[in-house]
C-alpha cells in the first residue's frame, strides 16, 4: 500500500519526537558513560539527575529539539507557508521563556546568544549568527515536510531563512539543508539509496552558496559517514566507528553526517534507529531526532511502534495529526503553485 503525503509527514513528526525522547536520557554523555550507566537503552527513560542536560525531562518527553521544530511548524502554519524569520524567532523565544531555557542547560551557545539578541529587540537581519552548532538542523524537519524539492536553489533559500533567527553560517545551513532535503525527497516517495546519492551534491551547493567559515566539507563528511557504515560490519563495531571517526558532538559537521550514518545503519527502520541513536553517545537526542525523522518520512507513521506513539502522545500532549494535516495542505499549495507557473 502506497503511503499518503500526510502519513509520511506524520511519520516525520512522530519520528522526530521519538528519536529525541529516546535519546534524551543519554544526551551529551560520552559513549563509555552511556554504556556504564544504562547498559542498553531500548525504551523511554527519564533523564538521570546526574545528566545536567536531561535532568529536566520525564520518560518519553521530548526536548528543545522537537519544541523548536514545533515552533517552526507553528510559524509556517501561521504565515500560510511563508518562511518569516521574525515569526520563527519570536516563537522560539516564547518557548525558551516558557521553559526557562536560559537558566537550564538545554540551549546551545549559538541559539542562546541569538535569542538574547532577539529578546532585546535586535532585527534578525542584523544578527551575525555565524555559529556552527546543529540548532538549525535539529528543528528543520517541518520545512522539509512543507517544501518540495523541485528547485534546489529555492529549497536552500527557504532553509536559510528558516535557520536565520539563530544560525546563518554556511555549515549550519548546509547541515539543515541535508536533513530537510532527505525528508522532502522521502515524502515524495524516493528510496533511501536514491536520496543518499543526492545528499553530497545538495550539501555542497548549500555550503558554497555563501561561504562564511573555514570548515571541513559537509558533503565530504556525509560521504565518509555513509562509507563508514557500508564498509564495516556488526552494529556495535560500526557505532564505535561512527562515534570515533564521524563524531557525534553538537557541531553540525559531526552530528548531521552521524544522523545520515544512523539512518543507513538502522536500514531506515524508525524504531530501530531511535534505539541505536540513544546508545551512540554524544548528542544522542539531536542525532536521534534528525535520523528518526528521516526514517519516519520513508516509512510513515504506521510503521512507528503504536505503543511508543501512545506514550509520546500521553506525555507531551501534542496533536501531531493537526500538524501533519496543516503541513500536508501547505505542501499541496506549494505543488499547485509550481504547476500553475
Amino acid at each position: 500500500m502506497s503511503l499518503s503525503t500526510e502519513d509520511r509527514i506524520l511519520g516525520v513528526l512522530y519520528g522526530q519526537s521519538l528519536g529525541d525522547a529516546m535519546g534524551m536520557p543519554s544526551e551529551l554523555w560520552p559513549r563509555s558513560r552511556v554504556k556504564s550507566h544504562f547498559g542498553w537503552i531500548d525504551r523511554f527513560l527519564p533523564g538521570p539527575q546526574e545528566n545536567n542536560a536531561a535532568c529536566y525531562f520525564t520518560a518519553a518527553e521530548f526536548t528543545d529539539d522537537t519544541s523548536m521544530a514545533m515552533a517552526l511548524a507553528d510559524a509556517l502554519i501561521a504565515c500560510d507557508g511563508q518562511v518569516n524569520p521574525e515569526v520563527i524567532g519570536s516563537n522560539i523565544l516564547d518557548w525558551a521563556l516558557r521553559f526557562d531555557a536560559f537558566n537550564k542547560n538545554v540551549l546551545g551557545p549559538t541559539s542562546k546568544i541569538a535569542l538574547r539578541a532577539i529578546e532585546q529587540g535586535a532585527p534578525i537581519a542584523s544578527l551575525e549568527n555565524n555559529g556552527m552548532t546543529n540548532g538549525a538542523a535539529m528543528r528543520i524537519a517541518p520545512l522539509g515536510c512543507m517544501v518540495p524539492t523541485r528547485s534546489l536553489a529555492d529549497f536552500i533559500s527557504r532553509v536559510e531563512l528558516a535557520s536565520s533567527p539563530t544560525h546563518k553560517s554556511d555549515v549550519a545551513v548546509a547541515g539543515a539543508t541535508v536533513i530537510a532535503w532527505a525528508i522532502s525527497k522521502a515524502i515524495e516517495g524516493a528510496g533511501w539509496r536514491h536520496i543518499t546519492d543526492q545528499l553530497p551534491a545538495v550539501a555542497k551547493a548549500a555550503q558554497e552558496k555563501r561561504v562564511t567559515t573555514f570548515s571541513a566539507s559537509v558533503a565530504a563528511r556525509v560521504e565518509m559517514a555513509l562509507q563508514v557504515v557500508r564498509t564495516n560490519s556488526g552494529v556495535e563495531h560500526t557505532m564505535d566507528r561512527i562515534y570515533q571517526l564521524v563524531g557525534t558532538g553538537t557541531a553540525t559537521i559531526e552530528s548531521v553526517p552521524a544522523a545520515i550514518a544512523m539512518v543507513e545503519l538502522a536500514q531506515t527502520d524508525p524504531n530501530r534507529c531511535a534505539v541505536l541513536c540513544a546508545n551512540l553517545g554524544g548528542d544522542t537526542d539531536t542525532i536521534g531526532a534528525m535520523a528518526t525523522a528521516i526514517c519516519g518520512a520513508l516509512h510513515g507513521a504506521e510503521n512507528i511502534d503504536s505503543a511508543l506513539k501512545a506514550q509520546l502522545d500521553s506525555v507531551n500532549h501534542l496533536d501531531f495529526s493537526y500538524y501533519s494535516r496543516a503541513l500536508s495542505r501547505l505542501r499541496a499549495l506549494e505543488e499547485e503553485k509550481h504547476a500553475n507557473q
